[in-house]
């Protein structure tokens, strides 16, 4: 098999860090490595510089709004003349909206495959729009979920990261063929080589029971129902220390919910990190805690899993898909009691801990990047015979 020539369009990309940037740099590394031509089309930053070859920005501005993000406007004269120029066989957007309709439009003019991952459960995000009012947030939502299936319906092919996501597109927008869940490929080898102990000396860690997690501090990652949780662990194990890594628009709310439970002086806010930097404070840390339920895939699970980390989480969307209640952790319903009440009882068993740390660890083996790009491989030669025979993914009406 030729080596295929493939786009990536993403309205994210570095020097933003998130799952979906994680997901396509991971791919692209993956990829690159067997031999294809990857190309990543993303928003401009002034003041960021692209190391990576192939790296082509759209202008974009910064949004009004609590995401922290900038919005990419989908013009430029540069890549469409140099779109052609690249003799391409597929192109693989990650987002729907902006780079995802760009991207969409080329493949037309270009007559060449589309590919959409779906990241993101775009609904859980229009409470960022400011109108509150329940009538425009419902209006919206349907609006979301009208354009998601116009777009799908323009796609050879929907990558899906996990099977609770495949569950949702199949029951809400009637998805009947042509998608395949993929999840994100981790490369294991920096959280296998990672060292924890240098971490925990010089934060003065090395006699807390330290609970980790990851994420942007924002709502949707329900960062409350962990807070009031380990506020009732913290009763019991004096001990224990939350670490959280990352940032976002709920910082100042959250330390102000740390300080009314009276458990400020044992939460540790890091801010982003470099990514080089997670995988030693994932081994400094002696359990993984998570309660979002808004998740596709959960990168950040099995990353924490790879650093041998048993899991205590809400079981949610994504979630799910990764840990095995009672193999790898303990998955609970959506409440901070009963999500004290599973940290506890890992918390005062070391040798459950020690076994579900094993496990966890196998389980991340699973996630080969190897073994995943070749799938997507294949999603792409599937794509390029559908392309061939004027053939589109399809919609049941729901």
């Amino acid at each position: 098999m030729k080596p295929l020539r493939i786009a990536f369009f993403t309205n994210y990309y570095y020097p933003v860090v998130n799952g979906v940037v994680r997901s396509v740099a991971s791919f692209r590394e993956i990829l690159t490595e067997q031999g294809h031509i990857v190309f990543v089309f993303a928003q401009a930053d002034n003041e960021y510089k692209d190391e990576e070859p192939f790296i082509f920005r759209y202008p974009s501005l910064s949004l009004p709004l609590q995401m922290d993000i900038a919005a990419v406007i989908p013009v430029s004269s540069f890549v469409d003349q140099l779109l052609p120029a690249l003799k391409l066989d597929i192109i693989h957007t990650h987002h729907p909206i902006l780079l995802g309709q760009a991207a969409a439009n080329k493949a037309a003019d270009l007559n060449v495959p589309l590919v959409f991952t779906f990241h993101t459960q775009y609904w859980e995000y229009t409470h960022y729009i400011p109108f509150p009012q329940e009538v425009i947030q419902e209006f919206l939502r349907n609006a979301i979920h009208n354009w998601l299936k116009v777009f799908m319906r323009k796609c050879q092919h929907i990558v899906i990261p996990s099977e609770s996501i495949k569950e949702i597109l199949i029951r809400e927008y009637g998805l009947e063929d042509r998608y395949t869940v993929i999840p994100t490929g981790t490369d294991l080898k920096p959280f296998l080589q990672a060292d924890g102990r240098a971490v925990r000396q010089s934060q003065g860690w090395q006699d807390d029971k330290v609970i980790i997690s990851i994420g942007r501090l924002a709502s949707e990652k329900n960062w409350e129902t962990l807070f009031r949780a380990v506020a009732q662990v913290y009763a019991q194990h004096p001990n224990m220390r939350l670490v959280l890594i990352g940032d976002g628009p709920q910082k100042q709310a959250l330390e102000e919910l740390a300080a009314e439970l009276g458990i400020a002086g044992r939460i540790t806010f890091t801010g982003q990190l470099p990514f080089e930097e997670i995988p030693a404070y994932l081994k400094a840390a002696d359990l993984f805690s998570f309660a979002s339920v808004t998740e596709t895939q959960g990168l950040v699970t099995i990353e924490a899993m790879a650093a041998g980390l048993p899991v205590v989480a809400v079981d949610g969307s994504g979630t799910h898909d990764i840990v095995d209640n009672g193999k790898e952790g303990l998955l609970v319903k959506n409440d901070p009691n009963a999500l004290a009440f599973a940290i506890n009882e890992m918390l005062c068993n070391p040798q459950q801990m020690k076994q579900f740390s094993a496990n966890a660890l196998q389980k991340a083996k699973t996630f080969d990047g190897n073994r995943l790009g070749k799938q997507m491989i294949k999603v792409y030669e599937r794509a390029i015979q559908d392309k061939k025979d004027n053939r589109y993914v399809t919609l049941r009406e729901t």
